[in-house]
């Protein structure tokens, strides 16, 4: 993606250089393999689980050491994370003020191996995630190299793009009320009855990127969107389950199957109407 020369965001807090601050969910064996099913670009309820897993390791989290400072890689990352929340806010300022609304823009922390939120503590094997306690993005960029190594998908710049979008998408949701009206639907509901509203809430997430995608049309570069939707079918949950248990159980999806984070992505692409992000009317 086109991004050198463009703005860069002042809304983002690198973590990367420092410790990530006590203790952190322990991302290796079962309860890594865990959080990364529930949490993988996961929007905001995984993160819920977070002290519960603390508490299964009996109350010993690890210490994180001191990271090592920034190389002119990483440096170059943080550089290309700024100008994609810079397009992000760039273009849900406009669409909010189309809208007769206001647009609050969130942080995006990035951080290695470990970090603390208003959501509980989180390692990288979380993924990148939203917390609507505290309305921030939290991503350590190690987590797109095991994306590609791990779940197949090509990699590239605008995985991580997508990624950044989808989890703005969640911070829309929390401005608009939806994420809290889920909630409250969820309420009663069976779990299998629950997963769907968490499936159309993270369905609807990726029609923002989509939406977010389209508006940003002309700093598109030949395989970018080839490079969100490889990223988007490594994630769904059929293929997740598929990879790490050998068989799909689809009353337990929580974020949807390849085909329909493809579709939905693509959906906001070409129409680029928010009003067609119908996905808790149209998934059930």
């Amino acid at each position: 993606m086109k991004w050198r020369g463009s703005r860069q965001s002042d809304n983002v807090e690198d973590r990367r250089s420092i410790s990530g601050g006590g203790k952190a969910i322990i991302g290796g064996g079962v309860i890594g393999i865990i959080v990364l099913l529930l949490n993988v670009f996961g929007g905001e309820t995984g993160q819920q689980i977070a002290p519960i897993l603390e508490q299964l390791q009996g109350g010993q989290g690890q210490q994180t050491e001191a990271a090592a400072p920034l190389s002119k890689e990483d440096e170059e990352m943080g550089n290309f994370v700024r100008a994609m929340l810079a397009y992000n806010e760039d273009t849900w300022t406009k669409i909010f003020a189309e809208h007769g609304m206001t647009y609050e823009k969130p942080k995006l922390v990035l951080f290695k191996g470990a970090v603390q939120t208003a959501c509980g503590g989180a390692s990288s094997a979380s993924g990148p995630f939203y917390c609507p306690g505290d309305r921030k993005v939290y991503m350590d960029l190690d987590f797109f190299e095991e994306l590609k190594t791990k779940f197949g998908a090509k990699g590239g710049d605008f995985a991580i793009a997508y990624v950044i979008a989808h989890e703005i998408g969640h911070h829309i949701q929390t401005l608009l009320g939806t994420s809290a009206k889920m909630r409250q639907e969820q309420q009663g509901k069976s779990e299998a009855e629950a997963n769907k509203l968490s499936v159309a809430l993270e369905l609807q997430a990726d029609f923002y990127a989509g939406v977010w995608a389209h508006d940003n049309q002309e700093k598109l570069e030949a395989g970018d969107i080839e490079e969100a939707l490889s990223a988007a079918s490594a994630v769904g949950d059929d293929a997740i389950q598929s990879k790490m248990q050998g068989h799909i159980v689809p009353d337990s999806f929580t974020h949807g199957t390849s085909e329909q984070r493809m579709y939905w992505f693509n959906r906001g692409f070409k129409t680029g109407d928010i009003k067609q992000g119908t996905t808790f009317e149209e998934i059930r």
